[in-house]
């Protein structure tokens, strides 16, 4: 951020009297309620430091984090009881006291937009560093971020920084999140339309691929005749004879090609026997394996579609859980998993899916699907009595994403899962149920 914008900030941040909560909702965004409800995000990205405000920014998940754990500890219902930027550089430091059975202690925060050395940082009144968002060690910086070492100053910028007047903080620190979103947004959403775009490609190539039923049907009554006309010719067949002409039971002549790799005619006609097998197989299973790869075609068309309809990149990042990504675990291809603020989501692609779901989970979780029509079916584990209810909104989102393009109020069910019982597949009953309205409108 340029030096000029910080300080006009902070008059703005020298009106609040206490800060509310404060956490993590991603790797490099703190967010701080001050007061009471007045939000605002401090993004301390290395490359992009920033500070914007939001409607809402949903949180990728619970950071305990020594970091995190201090952060709410001294910070959470604190007095504000000083602003400024430190040495005139662009770094914030907000003083606070928390008032204990025994004490007032005092702890400073620091905001530090200083390019490569970006951080926050947590202090005591004798400027010990207490916690980081960033260690930083002498081998990478004369100034040491350390738990327990003496912080240093900064050194002075070797220029004057230009002013840039800002009519509204307020109405600024909307359009940076507008403005740093729109551009983000618009590369991300081409970038994982383009991953999405790639698997769609595969599962129409899969598909295409599939034997075709009529044709394995023909081959297995071809293959069960020949043989039986094999075996009913034998005493005719020579040895060594590497095509053989045979009466068809309603005299005309069939050609048989005999492969060398069989020492008998009787080999021969067993192999066409098993070919003829093996393709009944196939045929019988083939509408089941044709209807599996249609869903998943279905379900990728939905991901697409709901990645184009995104309106922020904290809904792209929510249906590309890390949690998932960073591990080299066994995906089931039956079912999507997210995260919502911590809590695991889980959604069926298809029927298996769904049915999957269903025997999986525990008494306790939370089960979602659309209200009287078919849907896909979602499963928020969670022992919790009261879930926070912008968890359940997320998921029955997800839960509508995922089976409607079009946009418009849609009602969804949810009940915990020892309230619905299997009926056949995926088709159940429930009752002692909650309904919520989704608008994707």
């Amino acid at each position: 951020m340029k030096l000029s914008h910080l300080k006009q900030i902070i008059t703005y941040l020298q009106n609040f009297q206490k800060i509310s909560a404060i956490y993590r909702v991603s790797d490099t965004i703190v967010k701080i309620a001050f007061d009471r409800d007045d939000e605002i995000y401090f993004e301390m990205q290395r490359s992009n430091s920033r500070m914007f405000k939001c409607e809402s920014y949903p949180r990728s998940k619970v950071y305990n984090a020594p970091f995190d754990v201090l952060l709410a500890k001294r910070f959470n219902r604190a007095n504000i009881l000083h602003v400024e930027l430190l040495n005139g550089d662009k770094i914030i430091r907000i003083k606070t006291s928390i008032a204990s059975a025994y004490k007032e202690e005092i702890t400073f925060l620091q905001f530090e937009f200083t390019g490569k050395y970006t951080n926050v940082i947590i202090l005591d009144e004798d400027n010990i560093v207490l916690e980081a968002l960033r260690h930083v060690d002498l081998f990478s910086s004369f100034r040491e971020v350390r738990v327990g070492q003496k912080l240093l100053d900064v050194p002075p910028a070797p220029f004057v920084a230009k002013d840039y007047p800002i009519d509204d903080v307020e109405q600024f620190l909307y359009d940076e999140y507008a403005k740093e979103m729109d551009s983000k947004l618009s590369s991300l959403k081409k970038q994982k339309i383009s991953f999405l775009n790639k698997k769609l490609k595969k599962l129409h190539k899969l598909y295409a691929s599939l034997d075709d039923e009529k044709q394995l049907a023909e081959e297995a009554q071809i293959c069960q005749h020949q043989g039986n006309l094999l075996l009913a010719n034998i005493h005719n067949i020579k040895p060594y004879q590497k095509v053989v002409e045979v009466n068809d039971y309603d005299g005309e002549v069939v050609k048989i090609e005999l492969h060398k790799e069989f020492d008998s005619v009787s080999d021969m006609a067993n192999s066409l026997f098993n070919r003829s097998k093996k393709a009944k197989q196939r045929a019988s299973h083939m509408h089941l394996e044709k209807s599996s790869i249609s869903s998943k075609i279905e379900h990728m068309k939905l991901f697409i579609h709901t990645v184009e309809e995104a309106k922020d990149i904290a809904k792209i990042q929510l249906l590309f859980p890390k949690n998932i990504q960073a591990k080299k675990i066994k995906v089931n291809d039956s079912i999507e998993t997210f995260w919502i603020e911590g809590y695991k989501v889980q959604l069926g692609k298809n029927e298996k899916g769904n049915i999957e779901l269903l025997q999986k989970a525990r008494a306790k979780d939370i089960w979602i699907h659309m209200k009287d029509r078919p849907s896909a079916h979602v499963i928020i584990t969670t022992d919790k009595q009261n879930l926070p209810m912008n968890i359940i909104e997320g998921a029955a989102r997800l839960c509508v994403d995922f089976t409607m393009f079009n946009k418009d109020r849609y009602l969804v069910d949810y009940t915990p899962r020892r309230e619905v019982t299997i009926q056949n597949g995926a088709n159940v009953l429930y009752n002692k149920y909650k309904t919520i309205e989704i608008d994707t409108r």
